[in-house]
């Protein structure tokens, strides 16, 4: 079996947002994407903000149809593993120069966004939500 990622610079890097996690690999290429084995516009349903948020950050350092970016992603929504890409391509582009790690920085694309769903506590409906107060 011929390999074709044998002879070719393969970067890997690790993104994570709510619940979801994607493990990137940025492979020299022709700027195509590759989301658990479909087509990034299907994937993400043609959702354009989704896409953008992808590629943002090849986007920042001008190299968008330089790089293929194969992405195996996992657990929450496409919003969470829209921008858990965006994070793990960013740290791949990282490891290929460290020249690259000052402008994804001052952009963004490289800190993990902290919200998550809040726990939900005892005695009330939601996390945060009470039963309806009754006086009598």
């Amino acid at each position: 079996m011929n390999n074709p990622l044998k002879n070719k610079a393969v970067y890997w890097g690790t993104g994570r947002r709510k619940t979801s996690v994607a493990r990137v690999r940025l492979i020299p290429g022709a700027g195509k994407i590759l989301i658990n084995g479909r087509d990034g516009k299907d994937y993400l349903n043609n959702n354009y903000s989704h896409l953008a948020a992808v590629k943002a950050p090849l986007q920042t350092l001008g190299l968008e149809n330089s790089y293929d970016i194969l992405v195996n992603v996992f657990g929450g929504g496409l919003t969470g593993q829209a921008d858990a890409i965006k994070q793990g391509a960013a740290r791949a582009l990282c490891q290929l120069s460290l020249d690259n790690r000052k402008p994804l920085k001052n952009e963004g694309h490289l800190s993990r966004d902290p919200r998550a769903k809040e726990r939900r506590k005892y005695g009330l409906k939601k996390a945060r939500k009470a039963g309806q107060y009754s006086k009598r």
